[in-house]
């Protein structure tokens, strides 16, 4: 009974669609709600714990699992099995799954086991301002807890492929959003009874949730791994074809943690605040950026595999654009309603004002990077439709090594040289804690010059590629001039309606000063005549209208590691 429930929830959850451009919007309707609740997530943090002691543990500990996740469980991810899986039958099927999650369960369980006995002399290394706070006993035992989750978010990696297969993509997507309420769940509910241990619990039970809802499918086609010795013979050509994308996204990881550490050098807040900061830029980022790759990434390994460069330059260049073009517009509107965008998702509760300053102009710094950070997702997998999966690694590793050189000149500048004058130019001159805007900076540097190093990699694949995106930056820049000045002279006009002392008051004015910024760029768009601009009214259009024919359905790619 159990299972024909399971198998009737999974039939139902199925929508195929077509189209590069219709792809990336409904992936990108799929990610709002995801992105929506960890908005909610870092809500619900900022308001119970502020800019504080307890989030900078949190967001510490959590930069050590997501490193192994990125390094250990990558090796068996998605991005590997669909592609062997696809037309395999139920048996080869099986066995594939059984032995890549039991090399996960065997491999991945080593290193886990080792980090957590010598997590202590880890922490230490990496935090020693907050391995000496009097939460050490708990920030360890959190770090040693959090270690699960890698192993049970690379299981679900390796049941998704099937999810993916099976095109249940609607299952595949509401992984984050349970992962996510898992989270707030052990915020609420555990934190108040278990302190700092309960949040820890609470991602644990959003990573089993992330991996369940895998299960209906997994039941339906008759294909529950099964544990058992993994051969080597068998698991060497998974793994090696998965170590470069693996190693790409450890040094991904491995700065993400350099800047941590370094961020919690700073003061109290630090790293609570740039980690927020990150989130809020993330969601542009995932709706945009990622939607884009995610959807252009299976006609670009099409393409690739048929020899047929010119549709790949086509495919490559097309999403490139559109990509530009409406980060560029985000910007803008960041930017100007950067505070707002802070005070209405996280100013509440123990979130105080100088934190809301901070977080806000951290905000700003790092959207700069936006264009940089959505091109990255997408040359990525077009180096690794082009069968160039080392090269991606090799810019990652110049990019972090630029990024973390940055960070400590940067941070070893006279304080009334550079910090003052970026603090000032922010308006947060007289906030405590300003040197991680120079964190923020050279993180904003390093995805720029990784761009522009993918770019330059793509000269010989995608022929005047880089001749293809100047028309869409400036058209871009264009429209984020025009909408980030709408929506300046709105929130001027709107200045003396209203005291902003209230949620309703700030969101009122934010997103009313949004929309006419947004109907701004629009106008500005087709007053130039932007040929992205048609397409995705076009496109939008066909979206709202009865889905077509499951033929061609663009298959979302593999996972990245979940934001803390």
């Amino acid at each position: 009974m159990v299972r024909r429930i399971f198998e009737r929830i999974g039939g139902q959850l199925v929508r195929p669609i077509r189209g590069l451009h219709q792809a990336a919007y409904l992936l990108a309707g799929l990610t709002l709600a995801s992105q929506m609740l960890a908005l909610l997530r870092d809500r619900t943090f900022a308001h119970a714990f502020g800019a504080g002691p307890v989030l900078d543990l949190y967001y510490a500990a959590f930069r050590v699992p997501d490193l192994v996740f990125a390094l250990v469980a990558s090796l068996v991810s998605a991005y590997v099995l669909i592609p062997r899986i696809t037309g395999m039958d139920r048996e080869a099927t099986r066995r594939i799954l059984s032995e890549s999650a039991s090399f996960l369960f065997g491999f991945g369980g080593l290193i886990c086991a080792i980090l957590a006995v010598f997590m202590p002399q880890f922490l230490a290394f990496l935090y020693p301002n907050l391995i000496a706070s009097a939460h050490q006993a708990e920030f360890i035992l959190l770090a040693r807890i959090l270690l699960l989750q890698p192993i049970l978010l690379g299981l679900s990696g390796i049941l998704a492929s099937v999810t993916q297969v099976h095109r249940r993509f609607a299952l595949f997507a509401l992984s984050p959003v349970l992962y996510n309420l898992g989270i707030i769940f052990g915020a609420v509910f555990f934190y108040p009874r278990l302190g700092l241990l309960g949040i820890g619990y609470g991602v644990i039970i959003g990573a089993v949730a992330y991996l369940a809802v895998n299960i209906p499918v997994i039941l339906e086609t008759g294909v529950m791994p099964r544990l058992r010795f993994p051969s080597f013979s068998f698991m060497s050509p998974i793994v090696r074809d998965s170590i470069p994308r693996s190693l790409a996204l450890g040094m991904g990881s491995i700065t993400a943690l350099v800047l941590t550490a370094l961020a919690s050098r700073i003061g109290t807040g630090a790293v609570s605040v740039f980690t927020f900061a990150s989130n809020l830029e993330a969601v542009p980022l995932a709706l945009i950026g990622s939607s884009y790759a995610v959807a252009a990434f299976p006609a670009l390994s099409e393409a690739s595999a048929l020899q047929k460069q010119n549709e790949f330059s086509r495919i490559l260049s097309s999403s490139a654009r559109h990509i530009i073009l409406w980060s560029f517009v985000a910007l803008g509107l960041i930017i100007v309603l950067r505070a707002h965008v802070v005070r209405v998702i996280l100013g509440t509760g123990a979130f105080d004002w100088n934190a809301t300053r901070l977080t806000a102009a951290l905000l700003a710094v790092l959207a700069v990077g936006l264009v940089a950070q959505g091109l990255i997702l997408l040359f990525s997998r077009a180096l690794y439709a082009a069968r160039r999966s080392w090269q991606p690694f090799f810019y990652q590793l110049a990019g972090g090594i630029l990024t973390v050189f940055l960070a400590l000149a940067f941070l070893t500048v006279e304080r009334n040289g550079l910090p003052s004058s970026l603090a000032e130019f922010l308006r947060v001159g007289d906030v405590h804690g300003t040197g991680v805007l120079l964190i923020a900076l050279s993180a904003t540097c390093g995805q720029i010059f990784l761009a522009v190093l993918s770019l330059a990699a793509l000269r010989d694949i995608a022929p005047g590629l880089a001749r293809a995106l100047v028309r869409p930056c400036v058209d871009g820049g264009i429209a984020a001039l025009a909408g980030g000045a709408a929506a300046y002279g709105t929130l001027l006009l709107e200045g003396g309606i209203a005291p902003l002392t209230t949620l309703i008051s700030v969101f009122t004015q934010g997103f009313i000063a949004g929309v006419v910024g947004l109907v701004a760029a629009g106008v500005a768009l087709f007053l130039v005549e932007n040929e992205e601009f048609l397409i995705v009214t076009n496109a939008l259009a066909k979206l709202v209208r009865a889905p077509e024919a499951p033929s061609a359905v663009l298959e979302p790619s593999a996972e990245e590691p979940v934001q803390p």
